[in-house]
């Protein structure tokens, strides 16, 4: 059989083929083996497959993981246990809790209600070292002083100059309103006592506006400090420099000033009378 050398590649008459040394010697050029390719094959597998090691040792990770669930179910279904037990304990304690919270209400309505009385008989039974102290008839107790109101008929209506010459005869003077408690307490007494069907009327009380000096002045000689005048008021129309109180829901608005010469009732106030 001929053969020819053909630069650097054999030719093989009987299997027409070529084989150049060229090709071969090139490293970026594919190539396959055509004598027996599943050996090729096998060789490139044989990296991936596992051996005897690799699956004892995942075998051993995945009993490992189902041991560790099994010990996180079984604490946390104690825990589920252990906290339902302490729900059951704790539902006697809350029971008792309400009780005693229901008690303490109890107590602060009766604590608020005694506390109410005993300012009540402190207001009404004032007593001192020297004896009793008490109100003439005709008079009440009100901020541990005596207050006259003048509601009866026949008490009649009078000027304020009258009016507090009436207070000074009976050991007193006009009513000095200088604090919130008082207005409150004076105005209560009023609208409890006044007329719905009829306009409410004013009552004359120790307050002047000394024209001298254009200041309000209480007749115990302080200036008035807080004022409870309706809206508008004191607008002083045709020299109103007496003022009065009112029988207004709102004791925050409830004095007017007034012409000193017009006729009114009137609110005395004086100390309580003390025996022995």
């Amino acid at each position: 059989m001929d053969r020819r050398e053909i630069r650097g590649c054999n030719s093989d008459t009987g299997f027409n083929q070529l084989i150049c040394d060229d090709d071969l010697n090139n490293e970026e050029s594919p190539h396959y083996p055509t004598s027996n390719p599943g050996r090729y094959q096998d060789n490139k597998l044989t990296d991936t497959h596992l051996t005897l090691e690799d699956v004892e040792r995942i075998s051993s990770d995945v009993n490992n993981l189902q041991e560790t669930y099994k010990t996180a179910v079984h604490n946390m279904n104690n825990a589920q246990k252990q906290l339902a037990s302490e729900i059951n304990l704790q539902t006697p304690t809350n029971w008792e809790l309400e009780h005693e919270k229901k008690r303490q209400t109890e107590y602060e309505t009766k604590i608020e209600k005694i506390t109410k009385d005993i300012a009540s008989m402190r207001s009404h039974l004032p007593m001192i070292n020297d004896g009793c102290r008490h109100c003439t008839p005709g008079w009440i107790l009100m901020n541990s002083v005596c207050y006259y109101f003048a509601f009866s008929n026949a008490a009649g209506r009078k000027t304020w100059k009258k009016a507090r010459e009436f207070c000074q005869k009976h050991g007193g003077d006009l009513a000095v309103i200088d604090s919130k408690d008082k207005e409150n307490s004076t105005v209560s007494i009023l609208i409890n006592h006044q007329d719905p069907s009829k306009t409410p009327e004013g009552f004359w009380i120790g307050l002047r506006d000394l024209q001298e000096e254009g200041t309000w002045k209480w007749l115990d000689g302080k200036e008035l400090n807080e004022g409870y005048w309706n809206d508008g008021e004191p607008n002083d129309i045709n020299n109103e420099d007496c003022a009065a109180v009112y029988a207004n829901e709102n004791f925050f608005k409830a004095w007017n000033d007034v012409g000193c010469g017009n006729t009114m009732k009137w609110i005395c106030e004086k100390a309580l009378t003390s025996t022995s």
